[in-house]
């Protein structure tokens, strides 16, 4: 890992929160991700699933931890199976965890290798009643593909029939989505490698340069401060190309007049940051563009004061587009006619701002959360709403990471950003 190694106190408490979840005599397992294959002998770079590695820290491919609580026998409330190092393996891939690193690691004393799996859990299954199996539900996951963790939970349920099963996936949903102290700091890092990388193609970004040679400059400048690159695929979408919300392909010329939306963020020890900046090509905006960006800023740091805790996220977003339609009508792209006959299940507003306003964001981009329960202390949310005008060449969103605190405005992990339109051209022009 290019990352410092992580306090294994945050994954201590992580386990301690979620045991207190777990009921009766159970266990709970979590597998690691697959490394998945792409032809020939090539395989896709290593990403662990957030799971296991929010409750151990451990980043390696075919691991596996049990957590039993309630186990007679100590050394089994809590146990890693890791592929076990040596020479040749050392060698060809590098060497993986030790038994002594991987306390360090996770705080997990009990470190088996993957061969003596089968045996232990077979002992530890024995004394449990009920097995807790993890599944991904988040409800934007793409399922075809068959898992590692897929795979597991088939085999444990044929194998272990009179076990009660229960679902880990609720509370992986709650631990999560509260951040602990530790997790902030790192996503901080995170934001602040993406601020870095938003300096850099700032003094890159011209007329006639090609979208994928910013995309380049960003990249350099995670790699150069210790994240293995993009916390997702970027967007860098200049002119119309803006408008459509997940172009990803990058490759057109930055042309003079044009606005660009840049929507990145670096990851830094598998915690993701989510950034979006538009700004023009040219290092000026139009007074049309200034109007449509500031109308999108008003939005964003209003909406950024409703992010509070007892705050439910239906209710946010609903505010959200009442905000969003009052800018529209002060453009001119909506009218109070409009409004009047908007269809309540797609209000008028879609038309120019079509996506949600926010999102968990933290081992995952799109992290999972409780989306209806109310708003708590230390949920982290992006803020991004956003205007689409394809007649006019115009794509403007903007988007920040925050930290709901109580009795105080969030805290944006991104504040020191350049975002107001004064700072951006002063910038762009130096």
């Amino acid at each position: 890992m290019k990352y410092d190694r992580i306090d294994k106190e945050l994954f201590i408490s992580n386990r301690k929160r979620f045991i207190q979840h777990m009921e009766g005599n159970a266990l709970a397992v979590f597998t690691s991700n697959d490394v998945f294959p792409t032809g020939a002998d090539s395989t896709l770079p290593f990403k662990q699933s957030g799971d296991i590695f929010h409750l151990s820290g451990v980043d390696q491919e075919d691991s596996i931890l049990v957590i039993f609580p309630n186990a007679k026998t100590e050394k089994f409330r809590e146990v890693l199976f890791l592929t076990e190092t040596n020479d040749h393996i050392a060698v060809w891939e590098g060497e993986k965890l030790t038994k002594e690193a991987a306390f360090e690691t996770s705080g997990i004393t009990t470190v088996y290798w993957r061969h003596e799996f089968e045996t232990i859990f077979k002992q530890m299954m024995a004394e449990a009643d009920t097995i807790y199996l993890n599944t991904n539900e988040h409800t934007r996951a793409k399922t075809e593909v068959e898992t590692h963790e897929k795979r597991f939970n088939k085999k444990v349920v044929a194998q272990f029939p009179a076990h009660q099963v229960r679902k880990s996936a609720p509370i992986m949903h709650r631990i999560r989505s509260v951040k602990h102290p530790i997790e902030l700091d790192l996503m901080q890092r995170a934001c602040d490698i993406t601020k870095a990388g938003v300096h850099r193609v700032l003094k890159a970004l011209k007329p006639g340069v090609m979208e994928y040679e910013l995309e380049a400059e960003i990249m350099h400048e995670f790699l150069r401060s210790r994240s293995k690159g993009f916390a997702y695929t970027p967007i860098i979408a200049s002119g119309k190309s803006a408008c459509v919300l997940h172009y990803i392909e990058n490759n057109k010329e930055c042309k003079d007049g044009d606005l660009i939306l840049m929507d990145f963020g670096a990851e830094y020890a598998n915690y993701c940051s989510d950034l979006t900046r538009t700004f023009p090509v040219n290092g000026r905006f139009t007074d049309r563009q200034k109007d449509v960006y500031n109308a999108v800023l008003r939005v964003k740091k209003a909406s950024e004061q409703l992010l509070v805790p007892g705050t439910m996220l239906g209710e946010y977003h609903q505010e959200v587009g009442k905000l969003m339609t009052s800018e529209l009508l002060g453009l001119g792209l909506l009218d109070q006619t409009d409004v009047k006959n908007e269809n309540p299940d797609w209000p008028a507003y879609k038309k120019y701002f079509m996506h949600g306003t926010s999102h968990f964001i933290g081992l995952d981009t799109h992290d999972l959360g409780l989306w209806t329960e109310p708003i708590q202390e230390n949920m982290v949310f992006t803020c991004e709403p956003g205007i689409y005008i394809p007649n006019e060449n115009i794509g403007i969103r903007l988007e920040d990471d925050l930290v709901v605190r109580e009795g105080q405005a969030p805290l944006n992990l991104m504040g020191d950003i350049p975002i107001e339109i004064e700072e951006i051209e002063s910038i762009m022009n130096d």
